[in-house]
């Protein structure tokens, strides 16, 4: 049985939440952008600093969260990628939590506002989000950050990214990742695992929207790049020699079970991996700082990342 508040958020946003599988991209954007609600927990950071950040064909924009505490000290970076379904939400959207997991980690956050999908089709976000690794680790002296303490994250098609990117790094040649921390990450455009029948509708994250998700990242034929893990980090031949991984899995959710999986995968390939499953929270519950039932999930969340980033308490 839910918690009578997790019930009632959940409630709240089967009803209210746009059906954006109906609507094109800029619709679903449009829905999803009147929905924001602005941060109040401004004072979490000593400061925030909008960047560009050049990228293949163009530039991107993130924003840089630097925690309160000695300015001479050096911290730990945090590449975040926000969540959306590759084709809404930005650095507004995710604004709080940026702001609350840069005062938690005591770690300089960069959120990037990557390109949107369908007018920025794979693999546009995870060459985006690798190019802003790229950018930020080449400026650890202007952003006062430890080379030693880097870790990428993100949130369900952020949280993709994140893995994306892990992959890229290793296979690239870096930079060097301490951890990657994953929130219920979408790492397979299939559709077609057991969660995605058993909690296809009544969760938030429908089995409907998060096959829209993936036509417009990927296009109705769900063509894969080469190599395929570009967008799907399931489907790698090996994740042997990644960072050690956080994994948040939410129990009722189309993606439970591919999350499942990818944790079996990193284990059985050497990957340090810590798990937590919360099945009683649904999707996207992480980043909604005025959900109460959230907060201890959160704290352990910035524990483990801490941990990776060898933050003393």
């Amino acid at each position: 049985m839910l918690d009578k508040e997790v019930a009632g958020f959940l409630a709240l946003l089967n009803e209210g939440f746009p059906a954006v599988e109906t609507m094109t991209g800029a619709e679903a954007r449009a829905a999803t952008k009147a929905r924001q609600v602005a941060p109040t927990n401004l004072d979490d950071v000593r400061s925030t600093q909008d960047v560009t950040i050049p990228v293949d064909g163009g530039t991107i924009g993130a924003r840089v969260y630097r925690p309160h505490g000695d300015a001479d000290v050096r911290r730990p970076l945090v590449l975040f990628l926000h969540g959306g379904g590759f084709v809404f939400c930005d650095l507004e959207s995710h604004d709080g939590f940026c702001r609350q997991l840069a005062q938690s980690v005591e770690a300089v956050v960069v959120s990037v506002d990557y390109r949107l999908a369908p007018e920025h089709p794979a693999p546009t976000a995870a060459e985006d989000a690798y190019a802003a690794l790229l950018w930020a680790s080449e400026r650890h002296d202007e952003l006062g950050t430890d080379p030693d303490g880097v870790a990428v994250a993100g949130d369900s098609a952020g949280g993709n990214l994140a893995a994306v990117v892990a992959l890229l790094a290793r296979d690239r040649g870096g930079p060097a990742l301490a951890g990657q921390a994953l929130l219920y990450p979408v790492v397979d455009p299939a559709c077609d695992t057991p969660s995605y029948d058993t909690y296809a509708e009544g969760h938030f994250n429908t089995a409907a929207a998060m096959r829209w998700y993936w036509d417009q990242y990927l296009g109705p034929e769900r063509r894969l790049p080469d190599p395929p893990e570009l967008v799907a980090p399931s489907r790698a031949a090996s994740l042997t020699g990644l960072p050690p991984a956080v994994v948040v899995v939410t129990g009722a959710d189309p993606l439970r079970t591919e999350v499942e999986a990818y944790v079996e995968r990193l284990v059985a390939d050497g990957v340090p991996v810590v798990a937590r499953t919360y099945p009683r929270l649904f999707h996207g519950f992480a980043t909604i700082l005025a959900l109460r039932a959230g907060a201890s999930a959160r704290e352990l969340l910035y524990a483990d990342l801490r941990r990776l980033l060898r933050v003393s308490a």
